[in-house]
């Protein structure tokens, strides 16, 4: 697939005009590689072939392979991850997509107890190479049911790799080390984040292209606070460093990428240069990957470098309204971060 160059800037001389993708089209074609690269690799789920997957991630791949190698699903969660997995212990490598990570509930006991532990019950003898994908965390309008973000909730398990996007190169990257990888990986997209363009490196797009799990990336040097994140919150956190740094304090932004194995050192080394940890995702507090960093500074040799507390920015902890200015008020908004990083600082 070409990369996409949105229309706007079509009759502009922007530098990246030419060199920007979706992150849908970044997932699409980290898909079609692999599928090319090996025949093992196939791709299951709900409407993921005829219709080109809810989302379209998958448009165009079905006729390309065909139904052998991407497959439509009854709406059976538990049935098709079971499908999966068994594939995968059979020596194939599929990629399970679910259609929101709040239908994963449906299927974790595959997930967890099939997929996971797997590997470490056979005493290394059965590896099980799976994918898990699909949009995580609060979209817009969806309410309780639909807006959970499950980052903790995976991560919290051993034998998992739980992997987090944020942009295309980020998306391709990323999804083709998973479906690479002989462990189970959990890969959490953003629903709002696939129709929004980024900048695309030329190494991004050769087909060697991949990013390595559990490597955090620092997307803004900064010396006055490490603003820790993953998904579309490193949007926000970027967007809050521009506003902060017109008031002299400079941020530094990380993107976390992978949430397990999670890249302590990377966010260490931030936190001893510039004395102040502020973390922020869109899941509830109690028990999230916040609380999870923190523990992690809290613990290590990071700790006597801190001249303040950690903070978190997080969802409000309580399930998803549906109102939106309800729904607005219980995800962290740049005003939030900002918020957190002056009191953090004391200014």
């Amino acid at each position: 697939m070409e990369p996409f160059t949105c229309m706007f800037c079509a009759g502009l001389s922007y530098r990246w005009s030419c060199q920007t993708m979706m992150v849908r089209d970044a997932l699409n074609q980290a898909m079609d590689e692999e599928l090319e690269r090996d025949e093992r690799v196939f791709l299951l789920g709900e409407e993921v072939a005829q219709y080109d997957g809810a989302y379209k991630v998958s448009r165009g791949l079905w006729k390309k392979y065909g139904d052998k190698r991407i497959i439509d699903t009854p709406i059976t969660e538990m049935g098709f991850a079971g499908i999966a997995v068994g594939a995968a212990m059979a020596g194939l490598r599929p990629i399970c997509e679910f259609m929101t990570f709040n239908f994963s509930m449906q299927a974790i006991d595959q997930i967890i107890n099939s997929a996971a532990k797997t590997y470490y019950m056979s005493a290394g003898f059965q590896a099980v190479p799976i994918v898990f994908r699909g949009p995580n965390g609060a979209s817009a309008g969806v309410a309780a049911q639909h807006s959970q973000c499950f980052a903790a909730w995976y991560a919290h398990c051993p034998g998992l790799k739980v992997v987090s996007p944020w942009n295309a190169e980020d998306a391709k990257g990323l999804l083709k080390s998973a479906i690479r990888d002989d462990n189970p990986v959990v890969f959490l997209e953003n629903e709002l984040m696939y129709g929004v363009p980024f900048e695309m490196s030329e190494e991004s797009q050769s087909k060697d292209f991949t990013i390595p799990i559990g490597k955090a990336k620092v997307e803004r040097q900064g010396t006055h606070v490490s603003l820790v994140s993953h998904s579309r919150y490193v949007s926000h956190c970027l967007d809050a460093a521009v506003v902060l740094a017109k008031e002299g304090i400079e941020c530094e932004v990380i993107n976390l990428r992978t949430i397990r194995p999670l890249d302590v050192e990377c966010i260490e080394t931030s936190v001893m240069k510039t004395n102040h940890l502020v973390t922020v995702e869109g899941g509830w507090p109690q028990f999230g990957v916040g609380a999870e960093i923190c523990a992690r500074i809290m613990e290590g040799p990071a700790f006597n470098y801190l001249d303040a507390p950690a903070t978190r920015v997080t969802g409000v902890d309580i399930p998803m309204p549906y109102a939106k200015i309800l729904e607005d008020n219980s995800l962290p908004q740049i005003k939030d971060i900002i918020f957190s990083v002056k009191k953090t600082l004391n200014v």
